[in-house]
């Protein structure tokens, strides 16, 4: 959560992004060599002007030289208390200059720099997206749903924890993944991500009361959002769907329920392994709405449109306006405004289908089917 005291002009994000590139980089070891620095300097013109009565340009002159060990001579013969005091001086600056260059090292050679630059330019990438997928949770469930999305060309922000799991998917596909670092229960993370521009969230958290807490922060940020969550425990399903996820998806049930039917119905899991996109003869769904429809083929019938014969593709459902779902619609039937199709067909099919039937107003925003 944000803090209250905090002033109104700063915006959650940017405190956010503070945090993250605090803890990430671990810029307190480089903010601590700094204050030690000044610390350094501070002693020393304190020391020079009480010890040795410098006037203060005479004490930061000989501070400075001493810092540096350039050898210049001294402006004033100084006292036995002064030269003892050079002398400790000298050697806590040798050791502080050292742990200095060390902090320096890591973020100019070791990379620091450049990766902190790069996440600032992956969160200007992010603040750019609007009607994008939020998935959080980069485990085996969110690295899936992750490659789904891009297939389908949608945009997605990913919201992890733990940056080695993004370092090992960018080393794996060798692409950029646009990513929010940090605890995806905060809101100040989703506002990172993008959630108020967002169109859909899924949260693929380990464990079920984070994803409850998600799916909560979710849909008070944003109240149109669709949330799909995942759960591992049946009673968790219900606390979902109360705290406003749109759909909740079990992958141990539905592991044990595909694999019982590879033995009771094995062709039926093909065909549906198919669709997915796991089988050797891919397939795919799509929907389109009656407003995406191009004028010409608006107010007609399934036989009218002919769909099947113009481009192959196969009309295997009709999602009408008050939520039921018509399989197989019949072919006298005239879809009315708000009315889904369903179809299903090869890749190529589709892209025909979608290039015949629907219209070039409407901007393609990246279907999430497959």
């Amino acid at each position: 959560m944000s803090d209250p005291h905090l002033p109104h002009r700063i915006p959650p994000g940017a405190l956010h992004y503070v945090r993250a590139i605090w803890h990430r980089f671990n810029l307190s070891r480089f903010v601590g060599a700094l204050v030690l620095t000044a610390c350094s300097f501070a002693v020393g013109i304190g020391g020079f002007m009480w010890i040795e009565k410098f006037s203060f340009v005479d004490a930061f002159y000989m501070t400075m030289i001493t810092v540096s060990t350039v050898g210049f001579g001294e402006l004033h013969p100084m006292s036995p208390a002064g030269r003892l005091f050079v002398s400790f001086y000298i050697f806590f600056n040798l050791l502080m200059l050292a742990y200095l260059l060390s902090v320096l090292t890591t973020y100019i050679f070791d990379g620091g720099l450049r990766n902190m630059f790069a996440m600032l330019k992956n969160d200007q990438e992010i603040r750019s997206y609007s009607d994008h997928v939020i998935v959080c949770g980069f485990g085996r469930n969110g690295r899936k749903a992750y490659h789904e999305l891009r297939a389908s060309g949608a945009q997605v922000v990913v919201v992890e924890q733990d940056d080695s799991l993004l370092k090992d998917a960018v080393q794996d596909s060798g692409e950029a993944i646009p990513a929010v670092i940090g605890d995806a229960t905060l809101d100040d993370t989703m506002r990172a991500a993008g959630i108020a521009r967002a169109r859909a969230i899924i949260t693929a958290l380990p464990k079920d009361a984070d994803n409850v807490f998600v799916s909560l922060t979710a849909r008070e940020l944003n109240p149109r959002i669709t949330i799909i969550a995942r759960a591992s425990l049946k009673s968790s399903e219900t606390k979902l769907l109360r705290a406003g996820a749109d759909s909740v998806v079990m992958p141990d049930e539905i592991g044990g329920s595909h694999m019982a039917n590879l033995v009771m119905r094995p062709e039926v899991i093909r065909f549906l392994d198919m669709i997915s996109g796991l089988g050797p003869n891919k397939l795919r769904l799509e929907e389109l709405s009656t407003g995406e429809l191009r004028r010409e083929w608006q107010g007609l019938s399934i036989r009218d449109l002919n769909i099947r014969s113009r481009t192959g593709a196969t009309v295997i459902g009709l999602k009408q306006r008050d939520g039921e779902l018509m399989v197989s619609p019949p072919a006298d039937l005239i879809p009315k405004a708000g009315d889904i199709f369903l179809f299903l067909g090869t890749d190529e099919q589709i892209t025909l289908l979608m290039n015949q039937f629907r219209s070039s107003e409407i901007p393609d925003k990246g279907k999430l089917s497959r």
